[in-house]
């Protein structure tokens, strides 16, 4: 079986964000990828690109899709 785990290592032990499927003491091999953290600029960047291309029409039914959706969330509740 091959999946992907997200971790974090802390404490020189990786420790999952969820339980893996496996089941306890079972041997596994373990790839290493660093995951970055998206930086302000970053993040900002991409935010001012959402509707880069769009008409004005369709920017206004995109907004008014996200705000009949807020409508079902539990804060709306």
């Amino acid at each position: 079986m091959k999946a992907t785990v997200d971790a974090v290592f802390q404490d020189g032990v990786f420790k999952p964000e969820r339980k893996p499927d496996i089941s306890e003491g079972e041997r596994v091999r373990i790839t290493v990828e660093t995951v970055g953290q998206a930086k302000p600029d970053d993040i900002l960047h991409l935010a001012a690109c959402v509707y880069q291309g769009l008409s004005t029409e369709d920017i206004d039914e995109i907004e008014e899709m996200s705000r009949r959706r807020a409508l079902f969330t539990d804060d709306h509740l």
